[in-house]
This record gives structure tokens, sequence and C-alpha cells, in this order.
């Protein structure tokens, strides 16, 4: 509903009655909000609002835009214009919300929130924490029982009561709602949620619980709040109750929340503006700062999303987190070498975190520096206090590191130690099975893996092209021909998988159609193989193996080497 408004405001809508010399601000606003350019329709919509101009339209479409840009300011002046056009508007009412809850203007935030700004979720939490910021505890905790009563809710309303109850010292009645001991039984779990708990527990003297608590949530996720929360308890210090620090705090966690659902299942436009709300309510929110750079490249607006990790103090236990965020912004801009300086920056600073040793490997790898990327993946690894099952991606992405070098035997161990800690795993299985086959060696073995991979993810052009591939290879051109032209359905596009099929074809004699296959994987602009592919359609297939040493179709698969 909120995507099909927003679109009926920005684009579809039919050209406004406009003042003279308005119309081409008008336009470029529109295409602006189009192509997601919050920055530059907020350029525009300034102009016009400033010129005068007063179209309920033109004005809403620039209310979307400033909240989404985070500038509630202007966006609640925009709603005062539309109010005097005497046009209703929830975005105008979500901007006032958040204005009135920085403001600590409760009045008016009860005015609203009796119109159902949010939603009921998002206003039920609201009213809680209204209440409590008021130091009327007793009706913050009946407006979460209430909420509670919705089934849907009840997980969320019982963690905010609880969040409430510690605040005001009674952890041991927050234990009993975040242990799942109440009566409505545990609640879902989330990393800040745990954190919580963690505090809880350590301010009820039971470190050891609080501990063992975080220790096994740290095993199954990669959590900056759950790490430091576990190296602090670890170095025995008693842990403050300071997730949330006061009712204010917990009106940012409310919009934290309903962000956070709303990621993925409505309009991103909607998501960000209340991403943004958690980061105006409390600035020093990290996950919800996180969460709005992601949201924002997500719709490749870079510049943005940098700006959204902007400013985040080194000594914050999330700051690492948001540094590899910001370097994953940095590469999706185009800017490589200050986001590797980031990175590198970061092993200086944090090399103590598996994650960020990891995240320096990945990037390497992306720009095929596979020598400082293996090693970078072996100083994550050396970091592990112990190999588990969760493990198996250092291990398969320092494989393709060694690969790439040429370093096969190193890589053929980290692919199978990737298969031992995750069997079956088909990105490993296509891997390892077609670097078999190019190795010429253990190629039924390699066959067998390759079958078992295109059984798990049967619509996977890369590993079904990998199949037909390793058939050609073995020589069986016949029956290599049907899942080479399934890959080529699949991955149209793809060059190599092109090409591919054009050897194939070549071999049982289709040679028109393996010619107009290489002049497709040509058109396609592959990186590599440019050179071989035209000289296969000036000379031949044939030809062309023989110039290479014959070095061709494998006539029997050997397991000795």
């Amino acid at each position: 509903m909120l995507r099909s408004l927003l679109l009926a405001a920005t684009v579809l809508a039919p050209l406004p009655a406009l003042a003279q010399g308005v119309a081409g601000p008008y336009l470029s606003a529109r295409i602006a909000g189009f192509n997601n350019d919050y920055a530059a329709a907020g350029d525009s919509y300034a102009d016009l609002v400033e010129s005068g101009e007063r179209d309920p339209q033109i004005l809403e479409n620039a209310l979307i835009i400033f909240a989404v840009l985070g500038d509630v300011e202007t966006a609640v002046d925009v709603a005062d214009l539309l109010e005097e056009a005497g046009m209703p508007s929830q975005f105008a009412s979500n901007a006032r919300l958040v204005k009135a809850l920085i403001d600590g203007d409760y009045a008016t935030v009860d005015t609203l929130l009796e119109e159902t700004v949010g939603g009921p979720l998002l206003d039920g939490l609201l009213k809680g924490w209204v209440a409590a910021a008021r130091g009327e505890t007793e009706a913050a905790l009946i407006a979460f029982d209430e909420l509670a009563e919705t089934e849907a809710f009840t997980s969320f309303a019982l963690r905010h009561k609880a969040y409430l109850l510690a605040l005001e010292g009674d952890y041991a009645a927050a234990d009993v709602i975040m242990s799942g001991e109440s009566e409505s039984g545990p609640l879902s779990a989330t990393a800040r949620g745990i954190a919580a708990h963690a505090q809880v527990l350590s301010q009820l003297g039971r470190s050891e619980d609080a501990l063992e608590l975080v220790t096994a949530a740290n095993d199954v996720t990669s959590s900056a709040l759950l790490r430091d929360v576990q190296a602090r308890l670890e170095a025995g210090e008693t842990l403050p109750f300071d997730l949330l620090r006061d009712a204010r705090d917990g009106m940012a966690e409310a919009y934290f929340v309903f962000a956070a659902l709303l990621a993925g299942e409505t309009s991103t436009t909607y998501t960000i503006s209340s991403a943004r709300a958690v980061g105006l309510l409390r600035p020093d929110h990290v996950e919800a700062a996180v969460l709005t750079a992601q949201l924002l490249e997500s719709q490749d607006q870079l510049e943005l999303a940098a700006e959204a990790l902007d400013g985040i103090p080194e000594d914050n236990p999330s700051f690492w987190e948001a540094e590899i965020a910001r370097a994953d912004v940095m590469h999706a801009a185009g800017e490589d070498e200050a986001a590797l300086a980031a990175l590198t920056a970061l092993t200086e600073s944090h090399g103590d975190k598996v994650e960020v040793w990891a995240a320096a490997a990945d990037l390497a790898r992306r720009l095929d520096r596979y020598e400082e990327a293996a090693a970078a993946y072996d100083r994550a690894i050396d970091l592990l206090p112990e190999v588990t099952e969760r493990n198996w991606l250092l291990f398969y992405a320092r494989g393709i590191a060694h690969e790439r070098m040429g370093e096969w035997d190193a890589a053929e161990a980290d692919f199978r130690r990737a298969l031992e800690l995750n069997p079956g795993n088909p990105n490993v299985l296509n891997y390892l099975g077609y670097g078999l086959v190019e190795q010429r060696i253990k190629l039924d073995e390699a066959l067998d893996m390759i079958e078992r991979a295109v059984e798990a993810r049967p619509n996977d052009g890369y590993i079904t092209d990998s199949l037909g591939w390793v058939l050609y290879r073995l020589g069986r051109y016949e029956e290599a021909v049907d899942p080479m032209e399934r890959a080529v359905e699949l991955r149209p596009l793809d060059p190599l998988i092109n090409d591919h099929l054009g050897d194939v074809l070549w071999a049982v004699g289709r040679k028109r159609e393996a010619r107009f296959q290489w002049q497709r994987a040509l058109s396609l602009e592959p990186e590599e193989q440019v050179e071989r592919i035209r000289r296969k359609l000036d000379v031949g297939l044939d030809v062309v193996l023989e110039e290479e040493g014959g070095v061709g179709p494998i006539e029997a698969a050997s397991d000795d080497n």
C-alpha cells in the first residue's frame, strides 16, 4: 500500500497546474525521486517550496523526500503547508510524530497517536514509552501488556516491557520475561535483546549465566555488540544495564524494531524514513545507521549511504561493524583503494576480530589481489578459538584465492576442509569438482560432486555449466549437450557459458551452431579467452586444440593422481 502511494505521489500522478517557471524543477524532482536520487530530489523540492509552490501533491512528494533524508525540521515545515492547503497526509503525521518525540512534546504525540500514525505495533510501543517518559511507569507497563494481547505483537511488547523494568531497576522481573519464564513463553531472539538480557543477568550477579547466553549466541551469529558483551564478561566485568538509558532510547528502539520488520517487506523509501527516525532520536544507535546505509546502498544511493555511517566513534563496540559496512559502500561506488585502506586501518585498530580480517580478505579477493586475500584469510582462520561448522566459508574463500594463484594443492585442501564442515554444500562441490576436472585428476569423483551440486541446485546456471563441461572433458559429448544448453538458458548473458556451449556443439558436429555461440560469447564482452575464441572462429576448435598441444577431452578418468 505504501509503495503504491509513493509511486502515485512521485511518478504516476498527472502534472499539476504549476506556477510560472517551476515546471522544470518539478520535473527534475519527479525524475530524481523515481530514480531514488533523494539528494537531488530534495534540492529540487526545496527550490519549489521556496519559490512559493503550494500544490498539495508537490508538497507531499517533498515531505516524503525530506523524511527519507532525515530532515525532519523541513518535513514538518512542509507538513504545515499541507495543513494550510487542507490536505490530510499520513506522511505529514509521521513527520510531526518524530518531531514531537524529539522535542518531548508529548501532548502532540498523544493527539497524533489517536490517529494510528505508524500502525498498531509502532504506536503501541510509543504509547508505553511516552508514559514512561512522563514518569508514569504503571501506565507504561499496562500499555505494553495491552499491546501484548495481540498475538503477533506479544514478543515485541514484552521485550520492551522488560527493558522498562530493567530501567526501573527491577532486574528480577525483567529476567522472568527475557528468559521466557513468563506465561507468554520465550521471546524471539535478537542480538540487542540478548545483549540486554546479559546485562540484566550481570546485574543480578549471574555473570556465568550471562556469559553462557552470549557465548551460545556468538557461536551462530556475528554481532559486534554481542562480541563486546562476551569480552567484557570474560574479563570479569559487571555490566550495567545501558542498552537503553532512558525512555527516549526506548522510543528509538521502537522505531528500530519497526524499520527492521519493514525491511524487504514494503517500500524501501518508507523503511528508510523509519530508520532515520531512530538516528534522530538516538544518534549513537549504530545498528540503525548500518540498516539505513544498507537500504540506501540497495538503491545505489552510495554517497548518502556513506554519510549515514560517518561520525561513529572508534570506541563504540560496533565501530568495526560500521566500518566494514562503509568499506562495502566505497567498493560499490568504485572507490576500491579507499575501501581497502579503510579495512587495512581496521585490521590495525581491531586486528583481534575474525570478521575484520575476513572482510579485508573478501575485498582483496573481489579485486583479484589473491595473495593479499590468502594472507588475510590466514589471519582470520588463525584467530578462530576453534573451527566449527559456521567457519566453512573462510576455507572455501581461501581455497578460491589459492586456486586463482595456481596453488592447487592448497586450494584442494581448503575445499575439502570446507566440505567437512558443510557437507553437501553445492558451491563447494561445484568449485572443487570443476577444479579437479581442470587439473585432469580424480575425474569420477569430480563428476559425482558436480552431479550432487546440480541435484541440490538445479536452476543454477554456473553449476549446470560445470556438469556439461565435465562431461565434455570426459569425451561424453552427446551427454554434455543437454546440460550445457540448459546452462545457457539459465545464464544467457554469461560469455564463458556460451563459449563452452560452442565447444560442446562443435564436438558433436553442429559446427554452424558452435560458431554462432562463439560469436555470441564475443558479443558479451568476455574478460578472458577473447583471442582464443577469435581463433576458434577463424580455424575451428580442432586446430586450436592441436595448437595447444592436444589439451582437450580426457580419454579416461584417473583416481590415482
